[in-house]
């Protein structure tokens, strides 16, 4: 115990670190499977293998996401830059982030489910107030009206925080692409269907666009946080 309170804020670091590098890296490995989920020209059985696959990659990615938000505030407080956290705020913060990746997990043993469907609407649905108060609390830190309490040379924590509530928006999307191959692939279980396979080909494509401008926003998180430039 005595080693981790000495390097707590180091232990954190490594944690964020790793959680963004199952982010990021799981992003790719569900971006090359979707090649394959989407082919019209593979079985419908071969398909749902990739589908699976692709779904046991996102939980890691899915799992960085969640992580990085706590773990990030947790270092904000060590760096002061989150006074609201001090005492029994800490536990609070973590109690809820908890119940957030249970939800995921959830979601992700249950996704064959009805369940498991209503379970990642739920979470979904959870990510709009967050992202509106993420948003927020990063702006009003920039006025100096907390409360985050960044000043010259640590602009970059709460705009770090903005850049992470908007690639929350851009999973939104993609997180809504994935859910809907599971209620589409129930329907092509029935029989071919032009009309599901032309929304799989659009949805695809716009999911691939997205996916560009999600790494580049995930590359700029990393920066601001290893470079901390202003």
């Amino acid at each position: 115990m005595e080693f981790i309170l000495a390097n707590e804020l180091s232990i954190l670091r490594w944690v964020h670190i790793l959680a963004m590098v199952y982010w990021l890296g799981g992003e790719w490995g569900v971006f090359q499977t979707s090649y394959h989920v989407t082919n019209p020209a593979l079985s419908l059985d071969e398909r749902k293998r990739h589908m699976e696959t692709a779904y046991r990659i996102d939980i890691l990615a899915r799992t960085g996401i969640v992580l990085l938000l706590p773990l990030g505030l947790h270092m904000g407080k060590i760096y002061g830059f989150v006074p609201l956290l001090d005492g029994m705020g800490i536990w609070w913060m973590w109690l809820f982030f908890a119940i957030w990746l249970g939800m995921t997990w959830t979601a992700f043993l249950k996704r064959e489910t009805d369940i498991g469907i209503k379970v990642t609407r739920t979470e979904e649905l959870l990510r709009y107030p967050l992202v509106l108060a993420l948003f927020v609390t990063s702006f009003m830190a920039f006025g100096g009206l907390g409360p985050i309490e960044a000043g010259e040379g640590s602009h970059w924590y709460p705009a770090k925080m903005a850049l992470y509530a908007f690639a929350l928006c851009i999973g939104l999307f993609l997180r809504l692409v994935m859910r809907r191959w599971t209620e589409r692939f129930r329907i092509l279980a029935m029989g071919p269907d032009a009309e599901q396979e032309a929304a799989l080909a659009r949805e695809i494509g716009q999911a691939r666009f997205a996916a560009y401008i999600y790494w580049i926003t995930i590359a700029s998180v990393c920066f601001l946080g290893a470079v901390k430039p202003f």
